[in-house]
């Protein structure tokens, strides 16, 4: 058999969740729907809603699915508090849970076992196909690997709620990998195409299942052959698609977003924190030199262009800034201000922002770096952090969750109505209405946010 052959047969037969596989799933849903919701309070999320009703249709439109996929999955991506498998460097959560809920209660497959099953096979797709690809290597090439792998998500989701055959999941799976593209290029632009790009991307996975169950054929063996290091110059780690299929849901090995912010900036600018947390004052800091990972580097240095949300979400010296100058910024998914305040000027003017080479060995499983402080008085203060809130090693409870959830989404929706969406989004996984109710609520809140009734 391929391996795209063996997926597809993982994919029909795989088991139901355990138990505590289910209690996991019930976070992952939770905390992708915050970021849902919190897309919309944004620039570019306003315009993916607006893109939807204008050229892809609305509820009444002749393909409603297709372009509520497209919409809901870039909302829930560009958010940028989705969660993140740091070995793959892939975002499944944001893909695979909007995809997931929309096209279930679409076909009427919301029981809570089949809804949590298809949610873990679009999971174990992605994390899977960023492993083989090696993803945190090929991302500063430009290859984006949620957005290669969304459509290989979409599709494996698609299979599972479809009740495709195998051999119509593996022909899906092929399909998808086809018409994946790359990347997106940079963040160039304050309202970037990327996320209505990476929203297309995941409607393609659905266009894939429904072509394999038409009929169509693909090259099963595009991931075992010659296909991308071809076309891509990529030699893929096959062994990495298969390895412990149905033994392990990788879903598990996802960790959460404690703020929001590139997740390259996030180890330093908790070293920071715990050093101010530790007794030292921001004002009294003179210089400070952040060591980071070679390969992150050229992302994370660099200032922040004013209306340019992605230039303050990967700007090492901003979010380092912000940390502890300004801590409740970190909880805003718009981080584009006019100005930058004074106070956060003059502390990013004194970080350096460096190489460590040290801080490989165990990369890319771990994203460390080491902040150095001098303060005006001569003493040298030095930190070093590996796991930052949410990551597996420090995790984030329900409750903590919760928390998170109602930071982000109540500025979107009011404190009622975060409370109530969150109600929904708990209740998802636990009985067949549930998720009919969570959508029809999440559309309301596009609707009402495309029209201004939302505070954004």
């Amino acid at each position: 058999m391929t391996t795209l052959e063996r997926l597809g047969a993982y994919l029909v037969a795989g088991k139901n969740l355990t138990p505590s596989g289910l209690a996991n799933a019930k976070l992952h849903l939770l905390d992708s729907v915050a970021a849902w919701v919190a897309g919309m309070g944004t620039q570019e999320g306003r315009a993916l809603l607006a893109f939807r009703r204008e050229t892809l249709g609305d509820a009444a439109g002749a393909e409603p699915v297709s372009a509520a996929v497209v919409t809901h999955c870039g909302l829930a991506r560009l958010s940028e508090i989705d969660d993140i498998h740091i070995a793959s460097m892939t975002t499944a959560g944001g893909i695979v849970v909007p995809a997931a809920l929309t096209l279930a209660v679409s076909l009427g497959k919301t029981d809570p076992a089949g809804l949590a099953r298809a949610i873990a096979g679009g999971y174990d797709a992605m994390i899977r196909l960023g492993l083989a690809l090696r993803g945190p290597t090929i991302l500063y090439r430009g290859i984006w690997p949620t957005y290669i792998g969304a459509a290989f998500g979409v599709a494996a989701v698609a299979a599972r709620l479809m009740r495709l055959d195998a051999t119509q999941a593996a022909h899906a799976l092929a399909l998808a990998l086809t018409v994946a593209a790359p990347g997106v290029g940079h963040h160039n632009a304050p309202t970037t195409t990327r996320w209505l790009a990476v929203g297309l991307a995941a409607r393609n996975g659905l266009t894939a299942a429904r072509a394999a169950r038409a009929g169509f054929t693909s090259d099963l063996n595009l991931l075992d052959g010659n296909f991308l290091p071809s076309v891509f110059d990529i030699k893929p780690q096959t062994g990495e698609l298969t390895r412990g299929l149905d033994q392990h849901v990788l879903m598990q090995d996802a960790g959460f977003k404690a703020w929001c912010a590139a997740r390259q900036t996030m180890a330093a600018a908790q070293a920071l924190k715990e050093i101010v947390v530790g007794g030292v004052a921001p004002d009294d800091i003179a210089e400070i030199e952040a060591g980071v990972l070679p390969p992150h580097q050229q992302m994370v240095d660099h200032g922040v262009v004013a209306g340019n949300r992605a230039s303050h979400l990967t700007s090492l010296p901003y979010q380092m800034a912000i940390a502890v100058v300004t801590p409740g910024a970190t909880l805003d998914v718009r981080q584009s201000p006019a100005a930058v305040p004074q106070l956060v000027a003059a502390l990013m003017a004194r970080i350096t922002v460096t190489q460590n080479e040290r801080l490989l060995a165990r990369y890319p499983k771990v994203w460390p770096a080491h902040v150095r402080v001098a303060t005006k008085f001569g003493r040298t203060h030095e930190r070093e952090v590996e796991f930052v809130p949410g990551d597996l090693r420090s995790p984030l409870d329900e409750a903590q969750l919760k928390d998170k959830f109602r930071s982000f989404v109540t500025p979107v929706l009011g404190a009622e109505g975060a409370a109530r969406m969150m109600g929904l989004a708990s209740a998802a996984l636990d009985d067949k209405q549930a998720p009919v109710a969570l959508l029809d609520a999440i559309e309301q809140a596009c609707a009402a946010c495309e029209k201004g009734g939302i505070a954004s």
